[in-house]
């Protein structure tokens, strides 16, 4: 008699370990069929409202499979409300019929998601406990890694700035030498010019400081050649006349 007890206290235990692993995958499954559900009911078109409602119907129908084994009646009878209604969605026509099952699945996806919890509530205040600190730990975990990716960003953002202050720090280092060596031709010739006897003044219109730091160096440097090249021509020319 004493063996048979053991033997039942035995099962029993083990049943109630079975039993908790499947409101644990029930309650997955009907997290990513919420998930997707207010995904589809946020969407803005048919197209994303029903691919949305087919990924949450599948997670509704694994959900039934796993409340069934975990024993949560409530639970199961409202996820199977929120399957039919949501197995509607791909013979909808327009968005509005289809947003109207999605609406209602989706507050169907709620309760049973709470109908679950109570459930599991029962069953053991421990285990609810648990899942509470589990999800307190899941969205710490959530809150540093958002605060990593900030940090993260703002890190690259002050590099980026970094390497363009440089790049045009470099830039403009190019800039003044090539005008300093443009204006000494300018000078150069116009002084040639004057003691020959010509009037004339050279001159060319650069562009300015900003449209050239947006350029690239060789495309700084191809301006001022091609610039000192229309100066020694204007140079020679001039000399033609005198």
């Amino acid at each position: 008699m004493k063996k048979a007890y053991i033997f039942l206290l035995a099962l029993l235990t083990v049943s109630q370990i079975f039993a908790q692993d499947f409101c644990s995958d029930a309650d997955s499954n009907l997290i990513y069929a919420y998930s997707n559900v207010k995904d589809a009911y946020e969407s803005n078109n048919l197209d994303h409202l029903k691919y949305y409602s087919e990924k949450s119907l599948k997670s509704f129908e694994k959900a039934k499979v796993n409340l069934k084994q975990c024993g949560c009646e409530s639970a199961y009878n409202l996820a199977y409300k929120g399957a039919e209604l949501l197995s509607k969605v791909a013979h909808a026509e327009t968005f509005e019929d289809g947003r109207f099952f999605v609406k209602r699945a989706k507050e169907i996806g709620q309760q049973t998601i709470t109908a679950l919890n109570e459930f599991t509530a029962e069953a053991g205040a421990g285990k609810a406990d648990e899942l509470n600190a589990l999800q307190i730990e899941k969205e710490r975990l959530e809150q540093q890694r958002l605060e990593l990716k900030r940090k993260e960003e703002a890190i690259a953002k002050k590099l980026e700035e970094q390497k363009v202050k440089a790049s045009n720090l470099e830039k403009e280092k190019l800039i003044k030498k090539y005008e300093e060596a443009l204006s000494l031709n300018i000078e150069t010739y116009n002084e040639l010019l004057r003691r020959y006897g010509s009037s004339s003044e050279l001159s060319v219109s650069n562009k300015s400081k900003d449209e050239l730091l947006s350029e690239e160096p060789e495309d700084i440097k191809a301006y001022f050649i091609d610039n000192i090249k229309k100066v020694t021509n204007s140079y020679l020319a001039e000399l033609n006349n005198i």
